[in-house]
């Protein structure tokens, strides 16, 4: 199967400082792949050298069967983006941003209005087109950009933070909105910083592609972890033991929930223990050394 996005030995330095180092990584058609890191890891570069809004230093990158080095409209025309900055025209109404962007790339009426008018449903603002984009709610301004990223009907959709700021409603329904499109067969590339964000877009169990949703971990530049969920569970430890040490807690990794269970029963002090599965935080610590920022 050819990849839709593919990075061979990437690199990309700012002075003399590498910020993104010899990455390389493929994604899938039809896959959501979710990119985690600390802040400083690199992912907002990759995903600018992705979406062609800064060249590698090093290395090719290609998205959509496209060089993105030499390519670049050609991959535009193929991808859409939704930046963490919130980045429509409040000072215009909804159906403003939406005509405006359909221009830009070209759509002719009366497929242009038909588009419009199906994401404006799609994200639940229909009712809202003829208001200007002042007056909404982060959520449905969050909601917006992603109808407007879709309207051009992309083959790839990265999306850079896309909840970050909203209240806890509006970011699970925002994750639905993401998991239908990709079980429509959208390939997505997400970066965030809520680990419960990645476990439930990222459960290999709705992919919409033969090779399952896959996470990939990144510090100082490089690419230190891939694969999916499960993958790194039954790698690290299905079970945790968990200690209280004054102010913090030592976590210890078990091969599963069992044997977890079997070495706190055999303790003689059991105070300040407990025991609990693993998760995608206790992973993503246990191999950076801290939490996301």
């Amino acid at each position: 199967m050819t990849a839709e996005v593919s990075l061979h030995h990437v690199s990309k330095v700012y002075g003399n400082a590498p910020v993104v180092n010899d990455l390389s990584l493929d994604i899938l058609p039809g896959e959501i792949f979710g990119l985690l890191g600390p802040n400083g890891a690199g992912k907002s570069t990759t995903i600018r050298m992705l979406t062609t809004l800064t060249q590698p230093t090093e290395g090719q990158i290609s998205v959509a069967g496209f060089d993105v080095a030499r390519q670049p409209m050609q991959v535009k025309q193929q991808i859409g983006v939704v930046l963490q900055q919130m980045s429509v025209d409040v000072d215009l109404t909804v159906w403003e941003n939406m005509e405006f962007h359909g221009r830009m790339h070209h759509i002719p009426n009366p497929q242009r209005q038909k588009e419009i008018d199906t994401w404006l449903e799609y994200v639940e603002l229909g009712d809202r087109r003829d208001d200007y984009v002042k007056t909404l709610s982060g959520g449905m301004k969050r909601r917006l950009q992603i109808a407007r990223a879709l309207l051009h009907r992309p083959r790839i959709l990265f999306l850079d933070e896309p909840t970050v700021g909203l209240d806890p409603q509006t970011r699970r329904r925002l994750w639905e909105i993401i998991k239908g499109l990709n079980q429509q067969g959208m390939t997505i590339l997400l970066t965030t910083h809520y680990m419960e964000e990645v476990e439930y877009l990222c459960d290999a169990t709705f992919s919409s592609s033969e090779t399952p949703n896959r996470i990939g971990i990144m510090d100082s530049g490089k690419l230190i972890e891939l694969g999916t969920l499960p993958e790194f569970r039954r790698k690290y430890g299905e079970g945790l033991v968990m200690k209280q040490q004054g102010d913090r807690w030592d976590y210890q990794f078990f091969p599963t929930l069992e044997d977890a269970n079997a070495y706190f029963e055999q303790q003689p002090h059991k105070a300040g223990m407990m025991v609990r599965p693993s998760n995608l935080e206790d992973i993503f610590v246990e191999l950076t050394g801290r939490q996301l920022d």
